[in-house]
């Protein structure tokens, strides 16, 4: 898939307050700090279309980006670390929640693991809600040019283990990134694109 536009549309706080167009959208979610605003901006090949900064927890909305005129990527708030007041925290959690139950318009999630680290317990527990309310999702590995190649498939291969130990019958796809070395932009951008393909033929 080719990136020929991407666009800032909208920001808030509400799912009803979201875009009403009738297109695929995929979503971006992960813990503070893992790297999401660098990712998408590796994918759109945009430098700033994401903000991206030093200090975990600033995305605290849901961003909405139209890419292509055909597909939304959407920008949601890291869960886990963010530095913010419990009362926030406990704000935003509540629409990224209702954005995943409600949001119609989602195909599909990607849920993002700093692959440095070992599998985290709010890592595991966000991935379980998402299997219990069947929303469908797949896993981002970023910063993979933080390790050899051999360290990463063995902390792949750990994440995997845990997944098919627990309460999963089949892994979820999973895809090896680096946002600074454009690792695995065509592996993620051509599985959206089979996904809209199929998208769009069964609503021709």
């Amino acid at each position: 898939m080719k990136i020929k536009s991407s666009e800032f549309v909208i920001s808030n706080s509400k799912v009803t307050h979201c875009p009403k167009d009738p297109i695929p959208e995929y979503a971006f979610i992960g813990r503070s700090n893992v790297g999401k605003s660098s990712l998408i901006n590796m994918l759109t090949q945009k430098k700033s279309l994401a903000k991206t900064s030093g200090r975990p927890g600033k995305t605290q909305l849901i961003n909405h980006f139209k890419i292509n005129d055909n597909w939304f990527l959407v920008d949601l708030p890291g869960y886990g670390y963010a530095r913010v007041s419990k009362k926030e925290k406990k704000t935003f959690q509540k629409y990224i929640t209702d954005y995943f139950i409600e949001r119609q318009q989602l195909v599909c999630a990607f849920v993002l693991i700093d692959i440095r680290h070992e599998p985290q317990k709010v890592d595991l527990e966000f991935m379980e809600w998402m299997g219990e309310n069947a929303i469908p999702f797949c896993i981002i590995f970023t910063k993979a040019d933080k390790l050899r190649p051999k360290s990463i498939d063995t902390h792949v291969n750990n994440y995997i283990k845990i997944l098919l130990d627990g309460i999963w019958e089949e892994a979820p796809n999973y895809f090896i990134t680096s946002s600074s070395k454009s690792i695995g932009r065509e592996d993620v951008l051509n599985y959206i694109d089979a996904i809209n393909t199929e998208f769009y033929k069964q609503n021709s």
